[in-house]
């Protein structure tokens, strides 16, 4: 295995291995290596991305001084050490274990701590876990299209008060709907998904590009809303990204909103041409690495672990930045009211970009870019 090739990296931004990282072997980007003693920026990705997924705003943060790090993350693109296998160990894909990863990246590359650590997507959450279980390595964090709505609590009091019938699960009410659907993290954690997303009928490239522009500004059914609470009847008004049709795979769901050809070539934050580096690392390891992340946050063994945090609330400077277009900022009921209330004590701003889907970074790098920099600033955390 080799790094990732330079001809699709922007000026000034490098690829390479960083060895001995709780178990694997790390594939970063990085810029702004030069001179040392930078203030390290961590920056984290999601499902179903890569470290590439940063390369819109690493220049611009490097120049502003920082010395600025993407891994590919436990599961995902060129990092090894990690199993695809469904019957595997899933708790090496458990939070602590993620933010064990990170804590090791940045002891290995020489800085005991970062100036802030960023997340998007399920980055985001690891993201969060850092600041809040390391918030001596982690002082800041920024957190982009996932809301931080606090850690899972112990169930209070139930000695004296208990539940003589369990409610239905959110997943069997969903499906008793009148057009019955199903969650996309339930779907996620199924045997099938891998093989679905592998092996889609219209291949890697076209679930891709259909999955990306469907929850993009591209796509113009997306105009998200709060919702009223975690009820099927609220859930399902979301779109079938995220609450699928009961009987569909992933790509039989996005394959409805392919971009026409015009889209496409109209496109100017994911020509093909970097939608390329994506259709070749997963043509190549498959999803399951990625899949691994959301079956492990519903197992019993990854909650009761959480819930030694239950009550903890992100101390440190954080931020909150997605984009107007994204429904990832409401899929979760409540969860950015928390946020803003009592799970981030210090959040010193909320944006949402206009012009902006769920893949912020990309879209809209250059307000991105301006947000972290003024989040950083008044953090204390400038170079």
């Amino acid at each position: 295995m080799t790094p990732l090739e330079p001809d699709v990296l922007p000026p000034g931004v490098r690829a390479r291995f960083v060895r001995d990282v709780n178990g694997l072997t790390m594939h970063i980007l990085e810029a702004g290596i030069a001179p040392e003693g930078r203030p390290l920026l961590l920056l984290l990705h999601g499902f179903p991305e890569l470290a590439y997924s940063w390369r819109k705003v690493m220049p611009a943060l490097a120049e502003a001084g920082y010395h600025v790090v993407a891994p590919d993350q436990r599961g995902y693109g060129r990092t090894m050490g990690w199993s695809a296998d469904y019957d595997g160990d899933l708790m090496a894909f458990r939070m602590m274990t993620l933010v064990r990863d990170m804590l090791g990246l940045v002891f290995a590359l020489g800085h005991r701590s970062v100036a802030a650590v960023i997340g998007h997507d399920f980055g985001s959450p690891v993201a969060s876990y850092c600041a809040l279980t390391r918030p001596d390595v982690f002082p800041a964090a920024a957190m982009m299209s996932a809301p931080f709505g606090g850690m899972p609590e112990i169930p209070f009091d139930t000695d004296r008060n208990r539940r003589a019938q369990p409610e239905p699960s959110i997943h069997e009410a969903l499906a008793a709907l009148p057009r019955p659907r199903k969650h996309y993290q339930h779907y996620y954690c199924t045997r099938p998904a891998n093989a679905d997303l592998w092996h889609a009928p219209q291949g890697v490239h076209d679930f891709l590009r259909a999955y990306y522009h469907h929850k993009s500004a591209d796509w113009a059914g997306n105009r998200p809303h709060r919702l009223g609470g975690w009820r099927a009847e609220e859930l399902a008004k979301m779109p079938t990204y995220y609450i699928m049709d009961l009987h569909e795979t992933m790509p039989e769901t996005v394959a409805k909103e392919m971009p026409s050809p015009a889209e496409i070539a109209a496109n100017r934050w994911l020509p093909d041409a970097e939608l390329a580096v994506y259709v070749q690392e997963y043509q190549r390891t498959g999803f399951q690495g990625g899949l691994q992340w959301y079956r492990v946050r519903s197992d019993p063994r990854c909650i009761a672990e959480m819930e030694v945090f239950g009550g903890r609330s992100i101390d440190v400077p954080s931020v909150f930045i997605s984009g107007t277009s994204d429904w990832g900022v409401y899929q979760i009921p409540g969860a950015l009211e928390r946020m803003q209330g009592t799970s981030c004590t210090r959040l010193l701003g909320c944006h949402l970009i206009e012009g902006a889907g769920h893949w912020v970074q990309q879209e809209q790098p250059e307000q991105v870019t301006a947000l972290l920099l003024d989040f950083l600033r008044e953090a204390g955390r400038a170079p």
